[in-house]
């Protein structure tokens, strides 16, 4: 009986054994690409981000590139090239090379005056050598020395200021002729300055004689 009930309820063997579907059975290879696997990653980039464009690669290079030196190496840097700029500087004082000489000594119209004041005499030349003698003369407890002293400085400061004068009115006359539309302020105050420095130890060099025209 017990057997008879077993036989009568056999169980398919087929349906315990059954193989997965097709659809169970996919291959991994198969499944849906999405659009974050289509992008190429690049090999430094971090795993999963996709790579970076162009552009913005090349801008975060050049940041970097940037960021690379310390503040220590940037202060060198920055001495080295102030250092550069002043000995070309210093050179082109020495040689009158316009390229590289201050902002205040640039220009057709400041070496214009430079040279009309360095090509003629001026009493202003001589201020200082002159400033010392008279400063010893009074000094010494002699009361005609000293008197002589107060009339060569009396002497000296009429002088430089009619010569200045002089040389300044011409210089601006020149200036007015040769340069009519050119920026001329400040050029003869240039000039003056210039004049109370001995010829040999003006900067810019001198570039004309005495007596040359400029």
């Amino acid at each position: 009986m017990g057997l008879w009930s077993m036989h009568d309820h056999h169980v398919p063997l087929a349906f315990v054994f059954r193989s997965r579907s097709k659809d169970d059975k996919a291959p991994a290879d198969k499944a849906p690409v999405t659009s974050l696997s289509k992008e190429t990653r690049d090999p430094q980039a971090p795993k999963g981000r996709p790579t970076p464009k162009r552009s913005a690669a090349q801008s975060q290079r050049r940041s970097v590139a940037n960021t690379k030196m310390t503040p220590k190496e940037a202060r060198s840097r920055q001495r080295d090239e102030r250092r550069s700029a002043m000995e070309k500087q210093r050179a082109a004082l020495a040689s009158g090379d316009e390229r590289y000489l201050p902002a205040r000594d640039k220009g057709p119209v400041r070496r214009y005056a430079r040279d009309f004041v360095d090509s003629k005499f001026c009493i202003a030349e001589y201020f200082l050598p002159m400033a010392v003698i008279i400063l010893v003369l009074s000094m010494v407890r002699v009361g005609s020395l000293q008197n002589i002293a107060l009339l060569l400085w009396l002497f000296v400061i009429v002088a430089i200021v009619i010569d200045s004068a002089l040389t300044g009115f011409r210089l601006k006359k020149r200036l007015a002729e040769k340069f009519p539309d050119e920026r001329r302020k400040g050029a003869v105050a240039y000039a003056l300055m210039r004049t109370l420095q001995m010829k040999r130890l003006r900067l810019p060099k001198p570039q004309v004689k005495r007596g040359e025209r400029p």
